[in-house]
């Protein structure tokens, strides 16, 4: 089974690098951007990704593995979780309208969340339970990703919502805290954004 999880993940990086070709889709009558259509990032504070499909001009939905900081009522949880988003870009249009950079879906979002902290995958924790005790958050977040032109990015998120414990620990509600650094792998060669006359 473990062998199947290794090979499925390359698999998905390797089709990722491959076969995606993204580039800014241009909106028919103001000329205005959409987000990148495929996006992955890597992650630099430690080993993880991001995957990004742009859906709409707007919205996106993403699937990360990345650090993350959770906590509530029962405990604190630090270390690697396997996060899921869907974002709606709150500022994409103004950025480019001012001329502010938007490359590589620079702009503030919101998003419904999900993020699930395996026990295995924890640094640090204090949460009391039997090993391999599964933490899942579902919330809200309120998120800022900005990348430069060289494709090095950031994204911070901080949300609150609900922590459902599996595995014979306690639910509970709070915080949730996810900073990552990373470049992005993809779009490298695409084309300059013009507008439409």
């Amino acid at each position: 089974m473990r062998k199947i999880k290794h090979y499925l993940f390359l698999v998905f990086i390797t089709h990722s690098f491959c076969l995606i070709q993204a580039q800014q889709f241009v909106e028919g009558f103001n000329g205005t951007p959409n987000l990148e259509r495929h996006q992955v990032t890597l992650n630099l504070l430690g080993p993880g990704f991001t995957y990004e499909l742009g859906l709409l001009k707007n919205l996106s939905v993403s699937g990360e593995f990345a650090p993350a900081y959770g906590i509530y009522q029962y405990g604190y949880n630090f270390g690697y979780a396997f996060n899921t988003r869907a974002r709606f870009y709150i500022n994409f249009d103004s950025r480019y309208n001012k001329g502010k950079n938007i490359n590589y879906n620079s702009a503030d979002y919101i998003a419904a969340a999900q993020s699930m902290f395996w026990e295995p995958l924890q640094l640090f924790t204090n949460i009391d339970g039997p090993a391999e005790n599964t933490l899942v958050f579902w919330g809200g977040v309120y998120g800022v990703q900005r990348s430069n032109d060289k494709g090095f990015n950031y994204n911070l998120e901080l949300g609150y919502g609900y922590y459902e414990g599996i595995g014979g620990i306690s639910s509970g509600h709070g915080p949730l805290l996810k900073f990552t650094i990373g470049w992005v792998a993809t779009n490298r060669g695409r084309n300059k954004i013009h507008k439409l006359n």
